[in-house]
Formats: structure tokens, C-alpha cells, sequence
């Protein structure tokens, strides 16, 4: 059922009036130690402490991103009677080692944990907190089961790595590469590419760090590893973390490239955890966000009004205050499982469960006279499927052209491309897209779980990819995308073995698009988007026999069927009550 937002609200505002009003009081001081490690290396470590707090619970986080940047959040939580404690990772900043990528997070993430509980000011408690590497140095630390360590809050993170950065066997080509041009050791008289659109249309990605401007060895092997398996192993945690006994938070948005990996681990949590206990203490926070605004109104294109504001500060307090310091009046609020954001209607709900209760599975088909592409197509969207051999739909994958993830334009170039929602019309203008929309709704269309695509399609190369977006059209006829899910033609049977297509064959394929909880009311319209390119947040498809090492690219002309025998259609969980 829809919860009403009051409660919650008068809580947060209460909240806040005790925090700013212990923070008038609290004398909050800060003092950096050198922390050694097992290895003999010292990690710089940030200690805020209120003087007149002893024995206390702590909160800790590891970053790779200066410690110095935590420093408000961490006078936050000792003001609020905590014990917070911020550490440089391993070769960053004023920590001593060597920075690899993960590498040392487990161990390091150990010894920091023992170190904490065997200090006079921790009473045996300890969380951890913060977002993305910092919320997989958490993971990282928790299976290697630290003594002390009570709780944690993986904010928009992995458990899996390799499933963070491929999907449907493509690589999130930008966002890594980028990254690694930041946070790789840079050789003397070396400078980073100033024209990442020519880096990222490099080809082989073998090649790519040297287009960056250095040689960057664990971006190549990431980058030419397109299977999971032995080389993802180490930073691969998705059995062990079922073994933990520990309470947790995972958060995340819509639109953000960890959206599934999040949500994927707050289910596993609560469904496989081996402790019942366990299963019971998993709280998802699922918002209209992307990597950068979590918290945020305005993401994209789009403001989603002042209910998408959230206090991510104060709700790790919130979590703190019940598993750490074992407050009573916070224990004795019931845990919610699940709150979740719908788009459009800009609404909180509840569930007891992520896909949440209450929606059911619902196709909607594909249609058209043979000439989808672009909007001004004739491609229909609809919930009766085709009952006759309706023409087929085709476009041109150029590898030398590809379709952009988002519009380019003079202030925009290519590799600006972001995962927020951005307005379409620009692509949906290009002749290698093609576009379904429904009649304009006559009533709210509510959707909330896990969407997915299911196409016949074929293509007259051994290879191509399918990316299907799915767009909410608004009544001025602006167009704004609410998810995305990819498929790479070799890797339609599975991730781990890649099975190049036979040209001309027809082929049912499954894209996921991702979790997505949202209304469309009345007077806009349900769009589906496909193409065979989304870059450069993924990389193209060569369309070859060549792989991961090839230069050599080619067109692919992709066929998307849609007839009473192959009927290609969208499924979404659509229904009329909202949570439970």
C-alpha cells in the first residue's frame, strides 16, 4: 500500500534539530595516526572524537578520494556521539603503499577494523559507511570477517566487480578508462589525453591506456577480460557475503551503473543470507539517482521534486543509532525492508521485498509497416500482439558512427555522455534507431520491479549488439529515458562463453533493463528505443570474428522481427496497488 511520506519526514526533521543541536555543544577534535598494516605499511587515519564521549561505537570509512573530503559528515557523527574514524587507502594521498585497485582493500580493510576495536575509545562496535569504491572497500573488509565489525552501508557499490563494469557482456568503456587516467600512477612528463573522443574510438582496447597518454597494465587487463571467471575471481564476492551475519543498508538510484548490482545484493542478503537472522536486518534505499546526485532533486534533465532530496548523512546515522549504539527508540520503529522512488508521480513507498508486491508482468508489443525509424517512424507499442506477418524492422550498426548514449552537440561532445536521464529527440532523430511509442495514455500507468526486453532479432554479421531504452514521452513530445539494458549478439546464451552469431539466423534474446519503479500519467506516452550502439558508455561492437584484440570493424545491418511467430515485445511489472 502507499505510505504516507509524514511520518518519515517529521522524523528527519527531528533528526536533523538533534544533530545541529548536539553539534552546538560537542567539543569535536581531530588528530592523524599512522595506522600500520599486517605488511608493515602505515594508512593515514582521520579520528574525530567528542572529549567527553568515552567508549564509544565508530564509524568508519576507507577512501581512496583524500580523507580530507569527510571531514563535515565525520564532525557530524561524532558530534552525534560516535567515534569516526576516515583513513586514506593504501598509496593514496598521505597513506604510505602502493595504489592497485582493490587490491589490498580486504586485508587493509582488516587490520583497520582490529585496530579500531583495540582502542580504549571503541566500545566493540564498529560500522563502516560511504559510496561506490569506498562502499566496496566495505564488502571488501566485511568478508574477511574483522573482529568488531557490526554493521555496514554499501552505498551504490559491487560484490561483483566484473558485473559492475560489463553488462550483457559489453564494457562500461568511458567510466572505466576515465577513472583509471585519475587514479593511476602517472610516469614524469607524461599528461592525460585532452581528446577522449578519439581515445575512446581507439581500437583494439587493448591499446586504450596508451591513448590515454601512459601505460596503465590493470586497465588492460580489465579491458581485455570480457568473461567472468579466473581473472574476476579475487574481486568476486558473491558467495562469501551470504555468509555474513551482518545488518545492512545498500543504497542506490535508478540511474546509476551500480543500480542492479546494489539491488541484486540486498536481495541475495535477504533471501540467501545462511543466518535467518540476517536475512531479516537488509534495507534497500532505492531513489531516482545516479552515481553523482545521490540525495539530489535534480538529476539530468529532470527534477524530481523536493521529496528526491534525502539525507544520506542522517539515514546512516539513523541505521548507526539501531545497530551500533542499540538505541530504543529507533529499535522500536519497525525496519522498513524496502523504500522505493516512482518517477513521475515523485512518491516514497514501501515493500516488504525487492521486486515489491502488488505489480504483475505485462507485455507490451512491438509494431509497425517496416519503417520504425526514428520518431517520425511508423513504430507502434501496444498490448495485443501482432496476428499477422507484420514487416520487419532494420538499421545500420556503423561502428565508424555509433549511436550516442547522449545527445552531441557543441557543449556536449561524445565522450560527455552521462548515465542521468537526458532528453532523446536528438537521437531519436538518427535513422539507426528505431522507435515504438504507445497512444498517449489515457489514464497513469504504474510500473515498479524488473523490466526486460524480449526481441527476435538477426543481423547479417557474426556479431552486433541490441541496446533497448525504455523512454517516457511527454505530452509536450520531449522524451526522457528511465532505463537501459544492453546484449552483445556472442554473449546472448551466457556471460561466460562467447557464441558468435550465424549471419541471417533468427534469434530470441532477452535484454535486461534493470531495476525501474515508475508513472507515466495520463497524456504521455510509453516509448521503446533500440539500436546497436550506446557509446561511449559502452563500447561498439566491431561486428567481426575478431575480438577484444581485433582492429577491424564492420556494418551490421540488425533486423528486429515483430509477427504473430516472433513476436518481439517490452515486459514490465505493471499493476495498480504501490508496495505493500
Amino acid at each position: 500500500m502507499t505510505t504516507s511520506l509524514r511520518p518519515f519526514i517529521l522524523f528527519a526533521v527531528t533528526l536533523a534539530a538533534l544533530l545541529n543541536a548536539r553539534s552546538v555543544s560537542a567539543e569535536v577534535r581531530m588528530e592523524t595516526v599512522m595506522v600500520p598494516m599486517r605488511d608493515g605499511v602505515r594508512l593515514a587515519t582521520d579520528i574525530f572524537r567528542d572529549d567527553a564521549t568515552k567508549n564509544s561505537p565508530v564509524a568508519l570509512m576507507r577512501t581512496p578520494y583524500n580523507k580530507k573530503g569527510a571531514k563535515a559528515v565525520a564532525e557530524r557523527f561524532a558530534a552525534a556521539g560516535y567515534v569516526a574514524v576516515v583513513q586514506d587507502n593504501r598509496g593514496k594521498f598521505a597513506s604510505e603503499g602502493t595504489f592497485f585497485p582493490y587490491d589490498n582493500e580486504g586485508q587493509d580493510g582488516f587490520d583497520a577494523v582490529e585496530w579500531i576495536s583495540n582502542q580504549t575509545w571503541c566500545d566493540g562496535h564498529i560500522g563502516m559507511w560511504g559510496s561506490s569504491y569506498v562502499g566496496a572497500t566495505q564488502w571488501q573488509a566485511a568478508v574477511e570477517h574483522p573482529p568488531g565489525l557490526t554493521t555496514i552501508t554499501p552505498t551504490a557499490t559491487f560484490s561483483s566487480f566484473y558485473r559492475n563494469l560489463y553488462l550483457g557482456g559489453a564494457v562500461r568503456l568511458s567510466l572505466i578508462s576515465k577513472w583509471a587516467s585519475g587514479n593511476s600512477p602517472k610516469p614524469v612528463g607524461t599528461m592525460v589525453t585532452s581528446d577522449w573522443d578519439r581515445a575512446l574510438l581507439h581500437l583494439p582496447l587493448s591499446e586504450i591506456d596508451d591513448q590515454i597518454g601512459f601505460s596503465i597494465p590493470w586497465l588492460e587487463g580489465m579491458l581485455t577480460h570480457p568473461t567472468p571467471g579466473g581473472y574476476w575471481r579475487r574481486l568476486d564476492m558473491t558467495r562469501d557475503i551470504t555468509e555474513l551475519k551482518l545488518p545492512m543498508q545498500h543504497v542506490v538510484g535508478y540511474y546509476d551503473f551500480f543500480s542492479r548490482e546494489s539491488v541484486n545484493n540486498f536481495v541475495r542478503m535477504q533471501r540467501h543470507a545462511i543466518d535467518p537472522e540476517t536475512r531479516t536486518q537488509q534495507q534497500l534505499i532505492l531513489g531516482p539517482w545516479d552515481h553523482g546526485t545521490i540525495g539530489k532533486s535534480k538529476v539530468g534533465d529532470l527534477d524530481f521534486g523536493p521529496h528526491a532530496q534525502w539525507d544520506a548523512a542522517g539515514a546512516t546515522l539513523q541505521w548507526f543509532d539501531r545497530h551500533l549504539k542499540r538505541d530504543p527508540k529507533v529499535i522500536a520503529t519497525p525496519l522498513v525492508p524496502v523504500r522505493f522512488f516512482m518517477l513521475g508521480e515523485n512518491q516514497w513507498h514501501e515493500s516488504d521485498t525487492w521486486p515489491p508486491t502488488g505489480f504483475q508482468e505485462a507485455p507490451f508489443y512491438l509494431h509497425s509497416n517496416g519503417q520504425a525509424n526514428t520518431r517520425s517512424g511508423n513504430g507502434r507499442l501496444d498490448r495485443t500482439a501482432p496476428n499477422s506477418d507484420e514487416q520487419a524492422d532494420r538499421f545500420q550498426a556503423d561502428p565508424a558512427n555509433p549511436a550516442p548514449a547522449c545527445p552531441v552537440t557543441d557543449k556536449t561532445p561524445l565522450h560527455a555522455a552521462h548515465w542521468a536521464p537526458v532528453e532523446q529527440g536528438l537521437i531519436e532523430e538518427r535513422s539507426d534507431v528505431l522507435v515504438y511509442s504507445t497512444a498517449p495514455l489515457t489514464e497513469p500507468l504504474s510500473f515498479a520491479g524488473n523490466a526486460k526486453a524480449e526481441l527476435f532479432v538477426s543481423a547479417n554479421t557474426p556479431d552486433a549488439d541490441w541496446i533497448v531504452k525504455l523512454i517516457d514521452v511527454h505530452p509536450d513530445g520531449a522524451s526522457y529515458n528511465l532505463a537501459v539494458g544492453i546484449l552483445r549478439g556472442r554473449y546472448r546464451e551466457s556471460e561466460s562463453h562467447s557464441k558468435l552469431l550465424t549471419p541471417g539466423e533468427t534469434y530470441k534474446i532477452t535484454v535486461d533493463l534493470g531495476p525501474i519503479a515508475a508513472q507515466l500519467a495520463a497524456g504521455h506516452q510509453l516509448r521503446i528505443d533500440i539500436c546497436g550502439a550506446y557509446f561511449p558508455l559502452f563500447d561498439r561492437n566491431p561486428n567481426t570474428t575478431e575480438g577484444i584484440f581485433g582492429k577491424g570493424t564492420a556494418i551490421a545491418t540488425e533486423t528486429v522481427f515483430h509477427s504473430s511467430v516472433k513476436p518481439s515485445r517490452i515486459i514490465l511489472p505493471i499493476g495498480v496497488k504501490v508496495g505493500r
